[in-house]
């Protein structure tokens, strides 16, 4: 199947993924009379007293809005807020189906850090939680930052933060393979924005000490005055021997390459320079940096993609649903390091020894089991940590 081209007339024929349906029935004067006037003038008062209870009087508990400003849309780059639709469309789908969150698409007309906080400090009060989905770097930092800061509702930057802990799930399983420990790893990550940073943050706080992170121009060095701040940050953190070159030079002897770059920027030879029973993470869609059977042939121990139509797909879909699951049903104030760890243990541990393969290292998308796993640990995590109000 050529999925772009059935994609596209599927997309004509649904004229949208999702619809708002009613959970009550209108169907006689005394259920209008309850659900709407005069009925409703009673819980619109008891929440004038006291805003919590828009909690418990609204569907607000369970409602997430994925929010865009359609400058980092999937591989596509600066393709704006309307042609971003069809993906937050999308997550919604996917919000509803393994999470039972009701999510909702907002794609916002504007670039500006300043617009997009007020715009979303502003709808705020209809939410449970935020969803922050392809921003661009560096602005989906600030934008992140800002709204954790100004809200008591979890606010959750996806294409950081959730390719970030799938990504540790993915690597927690790769190592029970090729018996090696975190502590111990040479990892290179491929790519120096919003994922890359991310992913290198979440692990250095996972106890991995060595670290290197490039960019376009090759190895990011702390010593390079032209980096951006973002990038300046990561590299004062990572790369402690301060080596310098290419992709090729920074690969030459890792452990774990993980890709979140574009395409076709690993070959072969740089596969087959790494350690012995390497991991290779080609994440980068809907092209990988390397293709699945030229990495496995290049003597990759554990090979992972971002792509539905190989295995290992490594893919935010395992993370967001059981996450805001998680947090929405114990009403968590932000999500944590704590919820997010919990939620890549959880992950992983849904694929026991019997399962285990160099070919099976996650999870399936659509396993219902791993995403009640993830809400589970994720509420139980929020909780000892100290940021749920349930």
């Amino acid at each position: 199947m050529n999925y772009r081209e059935e994609s596209l007339k599927k997309h004509a024929q649904w004229r949208g993924k999702i619809e708002v349906v009613p959970r009550v029935e209108v169907d006689s004067r005394e259920k209008l009379s309850l659900a709407y006037t005069p009925g409703v003038a009673e819980p619109c008062l008891a929440i004038q007293k006291d805003p919590e209870k828009s909690f418990e009087l609204t569907r607000r508990w369970n409602t997430v809005p994925v929010i865009t400003d359609g400058t980092a849309v999937l591989g596509l780059g600066d393709i704006g807020p309307e042609a971003g639709m069809p993906v937050m469309e999308g997550k919604c789908a996917l919000f509803k189906a393994f999470g039972d969150v009701d999510a909702i698409p907002l794609c916002i007309r504007s670039k500006d850090p300043d617009e997009i906080v007020r715009t979303i400090e502003l709808l705020a009060g209809s939410f449970g939680g935020i969803n922050l989905e392809d921003i661009a770097a560096p602005r989906c930092f600030e934008i992140e930052e800002r709204l954790i800061n100004d809200l008591e509702i979890p606010v959750f930057h996806d294409d950081q933060h959730g390719t970030a802990i799938v990504t540790a799930a993915a690597l927690m399983s790769a190592l029970r393979i090729v018996g090696k420990k975190l502590e111990t790893l040479h990892i290179v990550i491929n790519g120096a924005g919003a994922a890359g940073i991310a992913i290198a943050k979440f692990l250095l706080k996972m106890h991995v000490e060595d670290i290197i992170l490039c960019d376009r121009q090759g190895i990011l060095c702390e010593e390079d005055g032209a980096l951006t701040a973002a990038k300046a940050e990561i590299a004062a953190l990572t790369n402690r021997e301060h080596r310098k070159g290419s992709l090729a030079d920074a690969m030459r002897g890792a452990d774990v390459f993980i890709g979140v770059s574009g395409p076709n920027c690993v070959t072969k030879e740089m596969v087959a320079s790494m350690a012995e029973k390497a991991v290779v993470f080609a994440c980068a869609n809907p092209t990988p940096e390397i293709s699945y059977e030229d990495a496995l042939a290049a003597g990759a121990a554990v090979v992972g993609t971002g792509s539905s139509e190989k295995p290992n797909q490594i893919n935010n879909v395992l993370v967001f649903p059981g996450l805001f699951r998680g947090a929405l049903d114990v009403r968590a104030k932000k999500i944590n390091f704590d919820m997010m760890y919990a939620a890549a243990k959880a992950i992983a541990s849904c694929i026991g020894e019997a399962a285990l393969r160099p070919d099976h290292i996650l999870p399936y998308a659509y396993d219902l089991r791993s995403h009640k796993a993830v809400a589970e640990a994720v509420s139980e995590a929020a909780r000892k940590s100290g940021v749920a109000r349930l």
